[in-house]
C-alpha cells in the first residue's frame, strides 16, 4: 500500500515505561518536586523531555528543564537501553515489511542511539533504514521536520508514505508533512482524539496494523 512506513516508537513499537517513570521520578525529586504517580508520567510520553517537566510541575525556566534533563538521563537512559520490550506483533510488523521491500524509519523524541541500541539488542537493526531522533532536529513533533528528514533519506515522497504513531503530536507531524497517517493505541491517547486529523486507519494493536497493510 506504501513505499514506506515510519513510526513513532514510544508505545507506537515499543515499551520503556519503567525506565521512564524511574527517571522522571528520580529528577524531578532531585529538583525538589514531589516524585510523579505512573500514570501521570505516561501521559507525558511522547513530548521532549523538557516539555514534559514543565507539563508536570508548571516550571518553564529553561536552566531547569536542562537540569531535568541531565538527571533523567542518568538514570534511565541505560534501563531504556537494557529493559524495554517490543508490543506485541511489532517485530513480525517489522520483518513484515522488510520481506516486502517497504523503507522504513522510526521517527521519535527519543534519543536516536537509545533507540538503535535497542533495536540491535532485540536483533531488529537490519529492519528499520533510519533512525531520527531528538538530537537529529531542532522542531519536535507536531513539526514536521523529523519525519521530512526521514522521508529524504529514504527517497520517497510524502504522498506514498504512511506514519503510525500514538500521539496527536504524531498526527499532527503526518498532517503538516503531508503523509498519510495511522493511529495506535498503544499509549495513553484515546481514539476519539484523532477524529479531527482524520487518520487512515486506527488500530487498537500491531496486529490489527499489519493485518490493515496486508502484512
Amino acid at each position: 500500500m506504501f513505499k514506506a512506513v515510519c513510526f513513532d516508537f514510544d508505545y507506537t513499537l515499543g515499551d520503556c515505561t519503567d525506565s521512564i517513570v524511574a527517571g522522571f521520578q528520580y529528577g524531578l525529586t532531585g529538583l525538589g518536586w514531589p516524585a510523579p504517580d505512573r500514570e501521570a508520567v505516561r501521559r507525558t510520553v511522547g513530548f521532549l523531555l523538557e516539555d514534559a517537566y514543565s507539563m508536570l510541575t508548571g516550571d518553564l525556566d529553561p536552566e531547569n528543564q536542562a537540569r531535568f534533563r541531565a538527571l533523567f538521563s542518568e538514570v534511565a537512559v541505560e534501563r531504556q537501553r537494557q529493559e524495554t520490550t517490543l508490543l506485541p506483533g511489532a517485530a513480525e510488523l517489522l520483518r513484515g515489511l522488510k520481506d516486502r521491500g517497504v523503507k522504513t524509519a522510526i521517527v521519535s523524541t527519543k534519543r536516536g542511539d537509545t533507540i538503535r541500541f535497542i533495536l540491535e539488542r532485540l536483533g531488529l537493526d537490519d529492519t528499520v533504514d533510519i533512525v531520527i531522533g531528538s538530537a537529529d532536529v531542532t522542531r519536535h513533533k507536531p513539526d514536521p521536520e523529523g519525519l521530512l528528514f526521514a522521508l529524504d533519506r529514504l527517497g520517497v515522497e510524502p504522498g506514498e508514505t504512511l506514519f503510525c504513531g500514538d500521539t496527536v503530536l504524531d498526527a499532527g507531524a503526518a498532517k503538516n508533512a503531508g503523509t498519510r497517517f495511522a493511529a495506535v493505541l498503544g499509549g495513553t491517547t484515546q481514539a476519539d482524539a484523532f477524529a479531527r486529523f482524520c487518520p487512515d486507519h486506527i488500530s487498537p494493536d500491531l496486529w490489527d496494523l499489519a493485518q490493515w497493510l496486508e502484512i
